[in-house]
């Protein structure tokens, strides 16, 4: 079987599934629970001295939505939308002291850890909370400059207010840097233009990783009864979220190097190896577990286990950043690599009857002519639409060689804007039948 152990700030986790903070982790019961289905971590909902944020959780409102904005009443699909409004803890941060470190040893035993997250009102709450965490004996730290909700409390300022601006990130990160000897882990924003210029300042002030991302702050409506979901702007996160979050693990990963844990957009063990394969070292999931029971968990652990010892990954390291190591640093870069084009399996085909791809061209490479699609190489630029589209699996993308280019196989060419196509009708409306 895989191992499925991973390093991350000098820690060793038994699995990268770390549970969020997040409701799942907001008493000692939940937290317990995440461990006993195999969480390699769990992290507690944040700690705070900001009596607004802890009411804030006592006041949480939730819509869980499907793809066209309507509530699931029911089983949710994989594409859910979680639309929420909640707090940091809601019990005093020192009422926890006792609990951190029984959840701590409960953790221990089963191979696990605890980390801490914080959220304060001042520099001295950061400070305090941070080494009250430490001194429970918690082996990290997370800095929460990434939820969304304290930007719509009226006097509060945290959170992604913080995460938004450089300078404060760094010197707060300074601060707990100074009283604390656990490495601490910064949840970014995504809220922000430029996260990795945030990632940046943190890393020079002592953060040992970085968390990428939080959810973002949303605005849905209810058209039917024309009303704001739950009341106004809340955050929104769910699967749909995925690739904005690996942008940021992706670039993170490649141009500062530091430890990222992934989080935002993750359903089953699928979504968690994407994480993985752009560069996180672990994985945080929440969310889901509110839709689906903590009891999931230990379905997306042993996916990623098959999943790996399908694949032939014997270890995680083996997929870490895999994917991200493969991607194009810029376009041009992307633009000098070998050239594809359409290929057509007629057997598979079902023209005359399905025109799609035909439709989806946009650059005259596919038309219809005696009851099948004609491809011309001449045109395709390898776009890849029409294989996407396709319902049948009747295309396939071929790599064009030196010699098919020779022949008239489309290439880009330098310097020229395209003039000749300009006035025709790109997808060959003319040769579908009927």
């Amino acid at each position: 079987m895989a191992n499925t152990e991973v390093e991350f700030c000098g820690l060793n986790f038994k699995n990268p599934m770390v549970v969020a903070s997040i409701e799942p982790t907001n008493s000692p019961d939940l937290i317990k629970q995440c461990f006993d289905a195999g969480a390699g971590g769990a992290i507690v909902k944040t700690l705070t001295d900001i009596e607004d944020m802890a009411q804030l959780t006592q006041n949480s409102k939730y819509s869980v939505m499907n793809a066209q904005g309507n509530i699931i009443h029911g089983k949710p699909a994989r594409d859910f939308v979680f639309y929420s409004r909640s707090g940091y803890a809601s019990t005093a941060y020192k009422d926890w002291i006792p609990y951190l470190k029984e959840c701590q040893a409960y953790g221990a035993e089963r191979d696990a850890h605890l980390i801490g997250s914080v959220g304060a009102k001042e520099i001295s709450g950061w400070r305090d909370i941070s080494r009250t965490i430490e001194d429970c004996g918690l082996p990290m730290v997370e800095l929460n400059f990434g939820c969304p909700h304290p930007a719509m409390m009226p006097g509060v300022h945290g959170g992604s207010m913080i995460g938004q601006d450089p300078d404060m990130a760094a010197e707060v990160t300074r601060q707990v840097a100074e009283v604390v000897d656990i490495p601490i882990v910064v949840k970014l924003t995504p809220d922000q233009a430029d996260p990795v210029a945030i990632a940046h300042a943190v890393k020079g002030a002592g953060a040992a990783a970085v968390t990428a991302t939080n959810r973002y702050t949303g605005f849905a409506i209810d058209i039917d009864t024309a009303t704001p979901q739950i009341g106004g702007p809340a955050g929104i996160g769910g699967t749909w979220t995925k690739p904005l979050s690996l942008r940021w693990v992706h670039r993170i990963h490649q141009e500062i190097g530091m430890p990222v844990a992934g989080s935002n957009g993750i359903f089953d063990h699928r979504d968690a190896i994407e994480f993985i394969m752009a560069g996180a070292g672990v994985v945080q999931i929440g969310s889901v577990l509110m839709i689906k029971g903590i009891k999931w968990l230990t379905k997306v652990i042993e996916g990623m286990e098959r999943f790996m010892d399908e694949k032939g990954y014997h270890d995680v390291h083996a997929m870490h950043g895999i994917a991200s190591s493969r991607a194009a640093g810029d376009y041009s870069e992307q633009f000098a690599r070998g050239r594809r084009y359409a290929a057509i399996d007629h057997g598979a085909c079902k023209n005359p009857t399905c025109t799609v791809c035909i439709q989806m061209c946009f650059y005259e490479a596919l038309s219809q002519a005696d009851g099948k699609v004609d491809m011309h190489p001449e045109s395709c630029i390898g776009c890849e639409l029409c294989y996407d589209v396709c319902p049948f699996g009747a295309i396939a993308m071929a790599e064009t060689t030196p010699a098919q280019h020779a022949a008239g196989y489309y290439d880009i060419p330098e310097g020229i804007f395209e003039t000749d196509k300009f006035t025709t009708r790109r997808n060959n409306p003319e040769s579908i039948d009927g």
